[in-house]
């Protein structure tokens, strides 16, 4: 190593930055949007309002948030070349490549000021608008559902249950979500977050740096995790085979999914909801099933690894009771938490400065050039 520095692996416990957004609470397992604790936005909140939150610093009044909502609604039909890529992917992509690749699209048909600096504002409501309109046309057409309309009466939640499952959301379902949206709206500096403020750092737009974090939240280490929860209840079927399942992945030293985070020492918050509405999605419908089967999984793990759950392991339950296919959650997950990228893109514009970490160099130093003809 040439020098001294010290090398933390991951960037853990790094500070990077100053903001304004998010701060988390490890130790007291708190989240907090701009002073604002999770637990009071999801039991009395909505979506659109934490974007607001977000974005602008404050919650709206009724009438902001009636603009927005109006604003939002009028923005989820895409521009028709935009529409014609999306049409153009394959039925078998990765959702989460058809959001990035259109994501990446749409913003050659997009005005020049909604794309860099304060007043990229705009970028950040047309991202958020568009983003289940583009999962659900490309969802419809590989299931063979009907063509999607804006539907701009609806609310974000609802538009987004109506664009991927072409129904009539009950109202008890758009809360869900929308309590789901509102926790995965935006979590500090999470790894596509992070993506996202060092592209827009570089002062390129709005739509690079979101594309950039859609990249990052496709890797299965930051994106998915509820996907492979759902594989494991699928494999232990009922909740007295919990303890030998996990058992034998842990043998084999396999992560269990949904469990343990980075910065929480205690329970994620957002999990503590979750489980709540899990259990309430499950009672409405009938079948507890799943909410048994994660029940039985806690209790082992933490028996076991003395792990708690994250926001991973209730999340994909509720989505599937919904009817949600198990390909889609992640991009679910973007659909919410592209508020929080876009508020911390708006961040980084307002207080630029150019993100270039250093590294710690272990390699050799005094290497003699050997000419081509010399070499064995």
């Amino acid at each position: 190593m040439v020098g001294e520095s010290t090398v933390q692996k991951g960037l853990q416990d790094v500070v990077a930055l100053e903001s304004r957004i998010t701060f988390i609470d490890g130790k007291q397992g708190r989240l907090i949007y701009r002073g604002y604790d999770i637990r009071d936005l999801a039991a009395q909140s909505t979506f659109e309002e934490v974007a607001y939150l977000l974005w602008y610093g404050r919650l709206p009044t009724a009438a902001q948030l009636t603009e927005l909502r109006t604003t939002l609604g009028g923005l989820r039909t895409l521009p028709p070349e935009a529409a014609a890529i999306v049409d153009r992917m394959p039925k078998n992509a990765n959702p989460m490549d058809v959001l990035r690749t259109a994501v990446s699209a749409l913003a050659m048909f997009e005005p020049g000021e909604t794309k860099t600096g304060p007043s990229s504002i705009g970028g950040a409501q047309r991202l958020t608008a568009a983003l289940p309109t583009i999962l659900g046309q490309f969802h419809r057409r590989r299931a063979g559902l009907p063509k999607l309309r804006a539907r701009p009466e609806l609310s974000h939640a609802a538009y987004l249950l109506y664009a991927l499952l072409d129904t009539e959301p009950s109202p008890l379902d758009v809360n869900a979500i929308d309590v789901a949206l509102i926790l995965h709206a935006d979590h500090e500096l999470n790894a596509s977050t992070f993506a996202a403020r060092v592209t827009a750092s570089t002062l390129s737009d709005l739509y690079s740096a979101v594309t950039s974090a859609i990249g990052t939240l496709k890797g299965p280490l930051h994106g998915g995790a509820n996907e492979r929860v759902m594989e494991l209840l699928d494999e232990i079927k009922t909740p007295d085979r919990a303890e030998s399942v996990v058992h034998a992945r842990l043998a084999k030293h396999e992560r269990i999914m949904g469990f343990g985070h980075r910065v929480y020492r205690v329970e994620d918050p957002r999990a503590t909801i979750l489980r709540e509405w899990s259990r309430k999605i499950g009672e409405e419908r009938k079948d507890i099933h799943y909410y048994d089967l994660l029940r039985a999984v806690e209790l082992v793990v933490m028996k076991e690894k003395g792990l708690y759950p994250n926001v991973d392991l209730y999340s994909g339950s509720i989505y599937t009771l919904l009817g949600v296919p198990h390909d889609l959650f992640t991009p679910i997950f973007a659909a919410s938490r592209v508020s929080g990228w876009t508020a911390h893109v708006l961040e980084e514009y307002d207080d630029l400065r150019l993100i270039r970490p250093t590294s710690a160099y272990v390699g050799p130093t005094d290497q003699r050039y050997v000419p081509i003809d010399e070499r064995s």
